[in-house]
């Protein structure tokens, strides 16, 4: 019996997802700044809120309101319109505020998951949470308490991490890969001495999903997953070559 999927709105990911997310999957959204990550995850609350009646909150750590706003209606989204009809939340707050938040019955994120019924969340970023320990034992606790607590109220989220230009699979300092059930790595790729942007599926616990290493393209409206890269070897190390 085919499980109901949470369709992200993306143009060709929810194929390689094959139909999308599971519910109420934690998802890591990982890649280098510029990548597209924000975009993703604003595609995601966006098409929640616009198509399936899925409110959704974002949380961001460094970007101010007003950049936000600019970023978005660049892309030709009205994050205000979304926010006064209440279908889309905004909170810019400490990695301790939410995490402490999320664990504490009727604390304001508490209240505002559950009032305005929320069903998908995007942190920005989950990187943020690395200041808080130093031990690779202590930060795993960490990422699953944040994972457990988005889980717990049974909303699909997607946790958008940095990763430095270079690195093709990172071990992840305190075990986050292992923490969730998804991973989706965005990473640029020089291919004939041009640079172009690459999507893979690295894991779906639960699913099958699409393989393939595919190009993608932001437009106005979002990511868009192109073909697959065809006789090309070496892609996620950043600098691709011909397959011989």
């Amino acid at each position: 019996m085919t499980k109901r999927r949470v369709r992200t709105g993306v143009p060709g990911l929810d194929e390689m997802l094959h139909g999308g997310f599971l519910p109420g999957s934690v998802v890591l959204i990982r890649g280098a700044p510029g990548t597209g990550k924000t975009s993703l995850g604003l595609q995601f609350l966006i098409h929640g809120a616009t198509e399936e009646h899925e409110p959704g909150l974002l949380i961001s750590f460094e970007e101010f309101p007003r950049s936000l706003y600019r970023d978005a209606a660049s892309l030709g989204w009205d994050l205000e319109s979304l926010e006064r009809e209440q279908r889309l939340h905004l909170m810019f707050t400490s990695p301790e505020v939410f995490l402490a938040g999320l664990e504490t019955p009727e604390s304001i994120i508490d209240r505002l998951i559950r009032e305005h019924d929320i069903r998908r969340v995007v942190l920005d970023s989950i990187t943020h949470f690395n200041r808080l320990a130093h031990d690779p034992h202590e930060l795993r606790q960490i990422y699953t308490r944040v994972a457990n607590g988005l889980r717990r109220e049974g909303i699909t989220s997607l946790l958008l991490g940095e990763e430095a230009r270079s690195e093709a699979v990172r071990a992840d300092k305190g075990g986050l890969a292992f923490v969730v059930e998804t991973i989706i790595l965005l990473r640029y790729v020089e291919v004939e001495s041009a640079i172009r942007r690459a999507i893979v599926v690295l894991k779906m616990r639960g699913s099958d999903h699409d393989k393939a290493i595919r190009q993608y393209e932001i437009h106005k409206g979002g990511l868009v997953i192109g073909d697959v890269f065809e006789g090309r070897q070496g892609l996620l190390r950043g600098i691709s070559y011909r397959a011989t």
